[in-house]
């Protein structure tokens, strides 16, 4: 099967053969087809499988042959959890659409807002957007979805996994009833098939490959390494294999800061990207790892969702993400549509326990290699693969209740309470035990007090 075979305009085809590409990849093969029919479509399908262009093209097609679009309205609209994959759904868009008349804009948070109320005055066929900005918008009268045609929800899995529930649910409301709607989603978990109740129309489900499974194009080891030894170690793999690009997965913001202060004194250029950066110093960080300025790109996993980088050949887990099917998502930006991609994880013996959730989750026991000058001191137990074993999820701390104290002879010695009772007031001498009372205190009794013109001395 190739692109012409789908019927989708030559101007696309154009395009799409000017990137390099002829033969559609399956989420492409099967999507493309229904969502130029006008049908609704609940996909799942995981990262770098050409989810994007799944949906961006027919969708070009389609808006290609309908209205000019009116003022500050919206044709279509996608919405994004992230700043970046909003960027790169926008850049999409623009790639496949440059031969044809249509216009597409990209809102998000973290800029200013009103060079973006600005361009909607006049209107544009296709609007990418976050849910946060896209509400702050619509509050100003900024945008309107009278004319709105298709809605896009791309990672919907991840919306409501950073907690944009209400956010979708209060944008929906807005929209025209009689739309098509296209979701995608890592996975068809019960939220999504939840979300999915009353907002699509008889949808087409499409399910391109296994659930949590990674690209057989990615190969995947763990590096056995002391924990204080792993800046070190990534230092020295950078380096004594000539990386020229590698994106590294942190947990924190606080932990890619630290990482890349210390890739700098390595003598390695590096840059972080996360939630507490500006916009602009997130674009910038991407644009010199994308140019080869920065070689080492150090990410959270929010931050780093919708990065889309081709041909990246190496991400590297520095530490094991806390929910196993991130390392899904973390290692599914390299080996991205055909590519050959490498992954390594570099963990310790207090990761035990993640990495046996991963390769519960992936099915298969990773292979361990150990460095020479860092063989961790602390060996990293064995794991033991365990199919039915059900994914890990974290869980926000309960707060602990308060509990009374408890007073006993206990073996943990616990202080008795004092009963309140007569024995209480026992007090040993020093011929044996005796009971002593002790002496009521004296108090001078307190005058009563008179009523106001009771026994007063009359006057005189």
């Amino acid at each position: 099967m190739t692109f012409s075979s789908l019927g989708l305009a030559e101007s696309l085809l154009r395009a799409v053969k000017e990137q390099g590409y002829d033969k559609p990849t399956p989420i492409q093969a099967q999507g493309i087809p229904v969502v130029l029919q006008g049908k609704d479509i609940m996909a799942a399908a995981q990262t770098g499988t050409g989810k994007t262009a799944s949906f961006t093209l027919p969708l070009l097609h389609r808006l290609s042959q309908g209205r000019k679009v009116g003022v500050n309205q919206a044709r279509a609209l996608v919405l994004t959890p992230t700043r970046e994959l909003a960027a790169q759904v926008e850049a999409s868009i623009t790639t496949y659409g440059k031969y044809m008349p249509l216009t597409s804009m990209v809102v998000y948070g973290g800029v200013k807002i009103n060079p973006q109320m600005m361009r909607l005055r006049k209107g544009t066929d296709i609007l990418v957007a976050t849910p946060g900005r896209l509400l702050d918008l619509y509050s100003k009268n900024a945008v309107k979805f009278d004319h709105l045609e298709v809605l896009v929800l791309d990672e919907a899995d991840r919306m409501l996994d950073m907690g944009f529930i209400h956010d979708i649910r209060k944008i929906i409301a807005l929209l025209p009833k009689k739309r098509q709607t296209l979701l995608f989603s890592a996975t068809f978990s019960a939220k999504i098939r939840t979300l999915a109740e009353g907002l699509l129309q008889k949808p087409v489900m499409i399910e391109v490959s296994p659930r949590n499974t990674a690209a057989k194009t990615v190969k995947q080891a763990v590096f056995e390494v002391d924990k204080s030894q792993k800046s070190a170690l990534l230092s020295h793999i950078v380096r004594n294999n000539d990386w020229q690009q590698v994106l590294v997965f942190m947990r924190t913001k606080h932990g890619a800061n630290r990482l890349v202060k210390r890739l700098d004194k390595d003598g390695l250029r590096a840059a972080a990207i996360h939630g507490n950066k500006t916009q602009n110093a997130r674009t910038r960080a991407l644009a010199d790892f994308k140019s080869g300025k920065v070689r080492v790109l150090v990410a959270t996993d929010i931050a780093a969702r919708g990065i889309d980088i081709i041909d990246l050949p190496h991400v590297v887990n520095f530490e094991l993400p806390n929910i196993s099917e991130d390392y899904i998502h973390r290692i599914g930006r390299t080996g991205r549509a055909g590519s050959e991609g490498e992954a390594i994880s570099l963990v310790s013996a207090d990761e035990v326990e993640l990495l046996q959730d991963i390769e519960n989750l992936i099915g298969q026991t990773l292979v361990r290699e150990q460095e020479v000058g860092f063989v961790p001191s602390h060996n990293v137990p064995l794991t033991k693969f365990n199919p039915n074993a059900k994914p890990n999820k974290v869980n926000k701390p309960k707060k602990p209740k308060k509990s009374k104290q408890v007073y006993n002879n206990s073996e943990q010695g616990n202080k008795k309470r004092p009963q309140r009772n007569n024995d209480s007031r026992k007090k040993k001498s020093a011929g044996g035990d005796s009971t002593e009372k002790k002496e009521p205190i004296s108090r001078k009794p307190r005058r009563a007090l008179r009523p106001k013109g009771v026994g007063a001395k009359p006057k005189r």
